[in-house]
């Protein structure tokens, strides 16, 4: 796909823009930690990047070419959304049962099924059972990936290696904008079958680095927590900020399931345009993660957090006002960056909150509260958009739920770092 002259700059403008952030943050990767970053990247790539965004680049043709209705498709979505739920639920358990790699390595190979076996038209409950297993592999590999890769980095390699785990998400989004559009121009079928080897592919690289980890370093001991006011607010924080996470769940679900084909039919620009925006998109969460440490840096965890919510509120708002040219390029960078930027974000806050030793257990915690709120969410935009017929009113709700998680922060006890 051949961009034109505005996406080139903006593109340009990304690219120098993470360059720019990496000098700032002073981003440095020792050769020993690649593997476990290779791990890692990989993990966000399929688990989220390709196994969740390329369906959205898809959803358009799959109504055009008529394999499904687009309220069936809208809701195969949900599903993949409900898989991964019940992913999120699992992947601590199956970490500790099986070892983390062999656990990984057969979500890399049901997300690769889950494309391979559906590359011809089928039933919706055939579809259906294989986006709910593609969510349900992704988040054990969002879960179990970065987690693992940053348990086998040292102490002082796991900023830069925690920063750019997590552009994995973005570089799907940018492969699903590019391949996907391309693949498409021959034939559905090509595409879920090119997408399956890619995934196969990117398994089978991660299974290669996983193989050359050390074995896992025990966790840091956290300083302890006195005194029971301080205990106190500490469990009110991390509430908050929880409560908050299920919040951006729950709002940000038009942007990453239904944005393409809102774009692509409702506004009638068509899919090779809407694609493009896709490709803003994920240009953005590149950007993200290095947008959240340069904001981290200066501002503090909290309101680094703060001013995440209230920009990607303002972001998924815009296409309400309106879906020219530049507000709709400003909603596809703006929220791709926020998505793995909130990530990021929210995963530092609950660290300084409770400390190293117990932030698995609370991301871990976070993690499924989330998903459970993107599952609840998928279903009911998808409800909202049959019973409405347009996507407009989902991205009133999505900007709504934001600005909640946002006020949501503002109340916390411990926001004194919001005033650093």
């Amino acid at each position: 796909m051949i961009l034109n002259n505005h996406y080139k700059c903006l593109a340009d403008f990304a690219i120098l823009g993470s360059f720019r952030l990496v000098r700032v943050n002073r981003v440095m990767i020792e050769r020993e930690n690649l593997p476990a970053l290779a791990s890692g990247f990989l993990a966000t790539l399929c688990g989220v990047g390709i196994a969740r965004f390329a369906y959205t680049a898809l959803l358009p043709m799959l109504v055009t070419e008529g394999w499904f209705s687009d309220t069936q498709a809208a809701y195969l979505g949900a599903t993949n959304l409900l898989g991964y739920f019940f992913g999120a639920l699992a992947a601590h358990a199956l970490s500790e049962r099986y070892p983390a790699r062999h656990v990984m390595s057969w979500a890399f190979a049901i997300i690769a099924l889950s494309f391979l076996l559906c590359a011809v038209p089928g039933s919706y409950a055939w579809f259906s059972l294989w986006r709910f297993a593609a969510g349900f592999a992704g988040a054990v590999l969002m879960v179990v990936g970065p987690s693992m890769a940053l348990a086998a980095t040292p102490g002082s390699g796991k900023p830069a290696v925690g920063a750019l785990v997590f552009t994995g998400i973005g570089a799907g989004a940018l492969v699903s904008a590019t391949l996907v559009p391309a693949l498409l121009a021959l034939d559905l079928k090509w595409t879920w079958l090119a997408l399956g080897v890619l995934c196969a592919a990117a398994g089978l690289a991660g299974t290669v680095s996983m193989a050359k980890l050390n074995e896992l370093k025990p966790a840091e001991a956290s300083t302890p927590v006195n005194g029971g006011p301080l205990r106190s607010l500490l469990t009110v924080s991390v509430l908050l900020v929880i409560a908050a996470y299920a919040f951006d769940a729950l709002g940000f679900v038009p942007h990453t399931v239904f944005w393409v084909d809102f774009l692509a039919r409702e506004v009638d620009l068509g899919s090779r345009s809407a694609a493009i925006q896709w490709f803003v998109f994920g240009l953005g969460a590149i950007v993200g993660p290095f947008a959240a440490g340069w904001l981290v840096k200066r501002f503090g965890w909290h309101t680094s957090l703060a001013a995440a919510y209230l920009l990607k509120a303002v972001a998924i708002g815009l296409p309400l006002l309106s879906t020219g040219l530049v507000s709709r390029s400003l909603s596809s960078f703006i929220v791709g960056a926020m998505v793995p930027g909130i990530v990021a974000l929210t995963a530092g806050r609950l660290a300084e909150l409770v400390g190293p030793t117990a932030h698995k257990r609370i991301w871990g915690q976070a993690t499924a509260v989330f998903a459970a709120a993107q599952a609840l969410s998928g279903y009911a935009m998808s409800s909202l958009y049959a019973t409405s017929g347009s996507y407009q009113p989902l991205f009133l709700v999505g900007t709504l739920l934001l600005v909640a998680g946002f006020v949501l922060l503002c109340l916390d006890p411990r926001r004194s770092a919001f005033t650093r």
